[in-house]
């Protein structure tokens, strides 16, 4: 993959800031012309480096979800079992972010769930059953204090 210069970590700045920034503005504020500007979010576009744009909702647009965030732990870590485990967590549409990690857990997951009943049915009807399941630690947010 093409290495991102100064100009291009620096529109990607303002696009986290705002992504409904206008072209012209983006060029502005990066110092390049709005063509130049253009061709270069283009080419971060088709390159995977930017991979689309989403809205960020506030807790209070869907009132009454709360957030769990699990640990999962696989009983075994090869390619195989990841890639089966990985296929599965991609179904299962509570989960609104999944990471591979490091450390303790094996996977971090981002869980959205209508209350703690709720969240019981995904734990037992989804998560418990996902492929080589072997420890889920859940644990409830109580807030947001940062979100991306």
């Amino acid at each position: 993959m093409h290495a991102l210069d100064e100009i291009d970590l620096a529109m990607l700045r303002h696009l986290r800031e705002d992504a409904r920034i206008t072209n012209a503005a983006l060029a502005q504020a990066v110092g390049l012309s709005s063509s130049a500007c253009l061709r270069r979010l283009r080419l971060m576009e088709s390159r995977g480096v930017i991979r689309g744009y989403t809205v960020l909702l506030e807790e209070q647009a869907e009132p009454g979800l709360v957030t769990v965030i699990v640990q999962i732990t696989l009983d075994r870590q090869t390619d195989q079992h990841l890639r089966r485990f990985e296929e599965a967590v991609r179904r299962c549409p509570e989960v609104r972010q999944c990471f591979l990690m490091t450390g303790v857990a094996d996977y971090l997951l981002r869980v959205e769930a209508r209350d703690a009943a709720d969240y019981e049915r995904i734990h037992k009807e989804q998560l418990s059953r996902m492929p080589g399941v072997s420890r889920i630690h859940s644990s409830f947010a109580i807030r947001a204090v940062i979100r991306g």
